[in-house]
């Protein structure tokens, strides 16, 4: 009968521990002291219940045959009533995990334009959670998050994006600029004809005041000075006028009453008021 005796075997915390007989698997061990037959029960191996993180960086183009690559994290975990299956169906999770987000980017990226690519990475790495969720629970690993940490681009490609969207803004800036313009011209001459509106009637109040006056006045002096007629009331206001006119002419500097009046009348002629030279 072989020897066997008593082993002690412990166990981290958040660790199981994986026991075999001869080979065969017999029972996970959990964290802790754990007792076993040895040699005939042996700790073949060990299995992390923490949560572990792959950064998977996979090449693909777009729709419109940009060449980019996209960076993605992903954290997962064993679940611990399928930790046999965590341990003895698959030899490296992280190879097979790497696998199918590279199927999923390079299927889902080649239908999107860039600047859509760029909108969508929510919508992308929810797919791969999803995709991931449902492949990996059969192996017992349970898939966390995914986030699409990175879309990386040429350079040459980045300034030219970078110079797309400053072009744009610009436009956008001398629209706005142009409409601002425009409504500054329209309001100055919504006030421009506000303004000679107003001017117009107060030229038309003074000269109703000014005939009302002259027809108070042409009445009153018809009353008062028998035998005149209205014509002659109006041929005194004119020449009245017309004195004035030569008073306010000759204040000028460099002109007298004689030379204003001359001047009224080359005017009314047609006729050039500037100075002959002999």
């Amino acid at each position: 009968m072989p020897f066997s005796c008593c082993c002690l075997q412990c166990i981290d915390t958040s660790t199981l521990g994986i026991q075999e007989r001869f080979g065969n698997f017999v029972s996970i061990l959990p964290p802790g002291m754990n007792f076993i037959c040895w040699p005939i029960d042996s700790v073949v191996g060990r299995v992390s219940a923490r949560v572990q993180q792959l950064v998977c960086d996979c090449g693909t183009k777009t729709k419109d045959n940009v060449f980019v690559a996209v960076q993605v994290i992903v954290q997962y975990q064993v679940i611990v009533s399928q930790a046999y299956d965590a341990y003895y169906k698959l030899t490296d999770p992280n190879l097979q995990i790497r696998s199918y987000v590279e199927d999923i980017v390079r299927s889902t990226v080649p239908k999107m334009e860039l600047d859509m690519a760029f909108e969508a990475k929510e919508e992308l790495a929810h797919a791969i959670r999803d995709s991931l969720q449902q492949t990996m629970g059969t192996y017992g690993y349970t898939i966390i998050q995914s986030l699409v940490l990175d879309i990386r681009v040429d350079e040459k490609v980045k300034t030219a994006m970078n110079e797309i969207n400053a072009s744009k803004r610009l436009r956008e800036a001398a629209a706005e600029k142009a409409e601002a313009d425009k409504i500054v011209q329209v309001k100055a001459a919504e006030a421009s004809a506000e303004s000679k509106y107003l001017n117009g009637m107060g030229i038309a109040r003074e000269r109703k005041a000014i005939v009302d006056g002259l027809r108070g006045s042409v009445e009153e002096f018809s009353e008062t000075v028998e035998g005149a007629t209205p014509k002659d009331v109006m041929d005194l206001i004119l020449l009245t006028q017309y004195f004035d006119m030569l008073k306010a002419s000759g204040s000028k500097e460099g002109q007298t009453p004689a030379t204003a009046e001359r001047s009224l009348v080359w005017t009314m002629e047609g006729r050039s008021t500037r100075p002959v030279t002999v």
